[in-house]
């Protein structure tokens, strides 16, 4: 199914939002693409990207007219920002969003969207540990999977249309329950940057002589812990305050699990630790038999820079990665 949109409303611009204003203006999926951000220095560096065609500080009038509008800025921000464009969302439009939570998304933003508009809550599984409309590429979806979680009511046609936008800039869309949605998450994406947080932070309160000499000797174990939490400080207290149950649930399991290992290591229990290192071997195999891993940069990605700011223009850089 071939899909087009007049205009597309991102609201926020960050590392998702430019790489999908790359890509849907690579594909050819809009007419014109609007911008909308709270910070001028942002806006002012999208404009400088030529990522869209219209930039404003005001979200509500981003909106007018368009038949596709993605909230692309932390779910923290959604309740206030669903409030703002809610009045102002054309009938027959398209509402999603990318945060990495959805039960909360569906709670905050949809008692704001008017009769006829199809809201479909998403999730593009992607990213770096960058940030900033700077930080995206067109090829950031390839091979990459979307997870929307339609709203009750919403026509399946609709879905199909975001469905086919999604396939269009090279992800793989799947669809489910949003509580479930958050329950996979929760295991896949946000424990493991708790845990990544929780260990370099462990780091950086070790006395001055043992850090130097653990960021000196670094191999790839604490290596790849440092690149997740270098991921953006804002939008990961915003998922980790709204999947705040979901969270909680596979963090006692996985304290139960490190319980049990801890006893293995104090036991010498050899067997029992050679058993769970086995298991585990197989499921990083099965990853990367499902495709969702390879040894090469930004999962092989052959990306082309992002065109250059105008002469003068500072950008600023942060930590995003994938949710």
């Amino acid at each position: 199914m071939s899909v087009h949109f007049k205009k597309l409303a991102l609201i926020g611009i960050g590392l998702i939002g430019s790489s999908i204003a790359l890509a849907a203006k690579r594909q050819g999926l809009v007419d014109v693409i609007s911008i909308a951000t709270r910070r001028q220095e942002t806006l002012d560096e999208a404009r400088a990207l030529e990522l869209g065609d219209i930039y404003s500080l005001d979200a509500a009038e981003a909106v007018r007219g368009a038949d596709l509008v993605i909230l692309c800025a932390p779910v923290g921000a959604y309740g206030a920002l669903a409030a703002a464009i809610g009045p102002h969302l054309e009938p027959g439009a398209i509402l999603s969003d990318v945060g990495s939570v959805k039960e909360h998304v569906v709670r905050v933003v949809g008692p704001h969207v008017p009769q006829g508009v199809s809201f479909i809550p998403g999730h593009p599984i992607a990213g770096t540990e960058h940030s900033g409309p700077s930080a995206g590429f067109a090829e950031l979806f390839a091979g990459r999977w979307c997870v929307l979680t339609p709203a009750p009511g919403v026509a399946q046609s609709e879905t199909d249309k975001l469905v086919s936008f999604w396939q269009a800039m090279g992800s793989k869309v799947e669809c489910m329950d949003a509580a479930h949605h958050d329950m996979v998450l929760a295991i896949t994406s946000h424990i493991p940057h708790l845990v990544a947080y929780n260990i370099v932070g462990t780091v950086a309160d070790l006395e001055a002589t043992t850090q130097s000499e653990v960021i000196k000797f670094s191999a790839s174990g604490f290596r790849d812990f440092t690149r997740i939490a270098a991921s953006d400080p804002v939008m990961w207290r915003d998922v980790f305050l709204t999947n705040k149950d979901a969270v909680l649930e596979m963090l006692g399991r996985f304290s139960e699990d490190l319980s049990v290992l801890q006893r293995a290591v104090r036991n010498g229990d050899g067997a029992a630790l050679e058993a769970m290192f086995t298991r585990t071997r197989a499921i990083r195999r099965s990853i990367i038999d499902a495709g969702q891993e390879t040894a090469a940069p930004d999962f092989g990605r052959p990306h082309e820079a992002p065109p250059a700011p105008k002469p003068g223009f500072v950008r600023e850089h942060g930590g995003g990665d994938d949710a």
